[in-house]
């Protein structure tokens, strides 16, 4: 599944349920609250949840797994997330976009610990990407981490986030303004 195919599946979930009448089947409300979750939108997340029909909650229990997830995604308590995320067998229904929001969750936790820390114990590190500590301490190594084997710590690099050049308000009133001149004219 790609990035592209989950944003088509979560534009027509959110216009089913835009659209619905009744009550949709579990398995929507399933797929879209996975959906937010791997998007880190934990607020339409926690909306959606309360959106959702008591019976189909207590009838889905796999819903509830995946809320549980979100709950201590709102927390940032990655320990909590990675094992309520491995303790569960997920149906095909979002067994894959279950992956890919731990996937996500560890990507985010990898970017924010390249960027909050020069220096960082590696428990501290496989408590946030959910890896034990051999694999963390190779997958450091292979990011080009500087890990010190003896006192097990870990000097990350910082990642480069590409950042997003946005407008000024200046510049955005001065086209604001010379489109409703063009539009008077």
């Amino acid at each position: 599944m790609d990035s592209a195919y989950l944003d088509v599946l979560m534009d027509s979930l959110e216009k089913m349920e835009i659209e619905a009448t009744s009550d949709l089947p579990a398995d929507v409300y399933e797929k879209l609250l996975a959906l937010y979750l791997y998007r880190n939108d934990l607020c339409n997340a926690k909306f959606l949840w309360k959106r959702i029909p008591e019976r189909v909650k207590t009838g889905t229990p796999e819903l509830g797994n995946i809320w549980s997830v979100g709950q201590y995604m709102w927390k940032k308590d990655y320990p909590s997330i990675y094992k309520s995320l491995n303790s569960v067998v997920w149906s095909n229904t979002v067994g894959e976009i279950m992956n890919k929001v731990e996937e996500s969750v560890r990507n985010r936790a990898v970017e924010l610990i390249s960027q909050a820390y020069s220096a960082v114990s590696l428990d501290t590190v496989c408590a946030m990407t959910g890896l034990a500590p051999d694999i963390c301490s190779k997958a450091c190594m292979e990011k080009g981490w500087k890990f010190e084997a003896d006192t097990k710590i870990v000097h990350p690099i910082k990642i480069k986030v590409e950042s997003i050049s946005s407008t000024s308000s200046e510049d955005q009133l001065y086209k604001l303004t010379d489109f409703v001149s063009f539009l008077e004219n």
